[in-house]
C-alpha cells in the first residue's frame, strides 16, 4: 500500500470533523494539504495509471474534491467553487466506470447549474446539460435547476422566487439567494428605464419584497441614487445621473460618404 493513502485518509476525517464544527479556517488548511498530498496518486487523473490501490485512491480523491465543493458554498466563495468543481468532474465522467456512484453527484450537478444561471452563463449552461445522462435530466436536482432557467427566461420571476421554498437541498439556498438578487436587480433595471416613479406598495409588489421594510433595505443597499419622497420611489435622479453617450452623428456621415465615394470608384 502507498504509505501516502493512510495519511491522506487520517487528513481528510480531519478535514471532515473540521467541517462538521464550521471551522472554516481548519477546513481551509487542511483541504489545501490534502489537495497537494492527491498529487502524489498517479491513478488520479489526468494520468489515470492502473496502480494497486486505484480505486480506494480514487473514491477518496473523488470525497475530498465533494467536500472541497460544498466547503466553498458554506463560505460563498464562486471562484473557490468552479475550480474545485472542474477538478472534480472528471471522476464524474471520465472515472465514473471505475468508481461506484456518488450519493452527492446529482447535488453537486445541480448546484453547478444553479451557480452558472446566477452568473448570467446561460450558454453554458445548456452546455452542460447536454453532458448529462437522460437518468441524470430526471433526477430532481437537475430537474429543479431546469424548471428554474425556463422561469428564468420566460420572465416568470415569482417562480423563480417562490422556488426556494421546493430546493432540494439546503445548500442549495447560497445560490437561491444570489438569484433572487439577480431577478430583482434585472427588475430594477428594467423599471427605472421605463418609469419615473413608483409608489412604494407598487415597488413591493413590483420586486417581489413581502414587507416595505425589505424593500427600503434593498433600495438602501443597491440603489441608493433613487429618491424616496412622500410615498413614492421616485427613479428620475438616476436617470438624471446616468451619463448619456454622444452620437458623432457628422463623423457618421463623413465616413459614411467617403464609403461611397471609394465604391463609385471600384465600380
Amino acid at each position: 500500500m502507498d504509505p501516502k493513502l493512510p495519511e491522506v485518509s487520517q487528513l481528510f476525517e480531519r478535514f471532515k470533523a473540521a467541517c462538521v464544527r464550521e471551522d472554516v479556517d481548519t477546513c481551509s488548511n487542511l483541504l489545501s494539504k490534502l489537495k497537494v498530498l492527491l498529487t502524489g496518486f498517479r491513478s488520479l487523473p489526468p494520468l489515470f495509471e492502473d496502480t494497486p490501490n486505484a480505486i480506494h485512491e480514487l473514491t477518496l480523491a473523488r470525497d475530498v474534491y465533494e467536500h472541497a465543493v460544498l466547503l466553498s458554498v458554506q463560505i460563498g466563495d464562486q471562484d473557490a467553487f468552479e475550480r474545485d468543481f472542474f477538478q472534480l468532474k472528471p471522476y464524474y465522467t471520465d472515472a465514473s466506470s471505475h468508481l461506484p456512484p456518488s450519493s452527492q453527484e446529482y447535488m453537486i450537478l445541480g448546484l453547478n447549474l444553479l451557480r452558472l444561471l446566477v452568473q448570467n452563463r446561460i450558454a453554458e449552461f445548456h452546455t452542460e446539460l447536454e453532458l448529462l445522462s437522460p437518468t441524470a435530466l430526471e433526477n430532481p436536482c437537475i430537474k429543479h435547476a431546469v424548471e428554474l432557467e425556463q422561469s428564468f427566461m420566460e420572465g416568470a420571476y415569482n417562480r423563480v422566487l417562490s422556488a426556494k421554498q421546493t430546493v432540494p437541498y439546503k445548500t442549495y439556498d447560497y445560490f437561491m439567494d444570489l438569484l433572487a438578487k439577480t431577478v430583482r436587480d434585472e427588475i430594477a433595471g428594467c423599471s427605472e428605464k421605463a418609469y419615473d416613479y413608483f409608489s412604494i406598495g407598487d415597488a413591493r409588489q413590483m420586486l417581489l419584497f413581502s414587507s416595505d421594510d425589505e424593500l427600503l433595505q434593498y433600495i438602501k443597499e443597491e440603489h441608493p441614487e433613487w429618491e424616496i419622497k412622500n410615498g413614492l420611489v421616485i427613479f428620475q435622479k438616476a436617470k438624471e445621473c446616468a451619463p448619456c453617450k454622444e452620437i458623432p452623428s457628422l463623423q457618421l456621415i463623413n465616413q459614411t460618404l467617403s464609403y461611397a465615394r471609394e465604391l463609385e470608384r471600384i465600380v
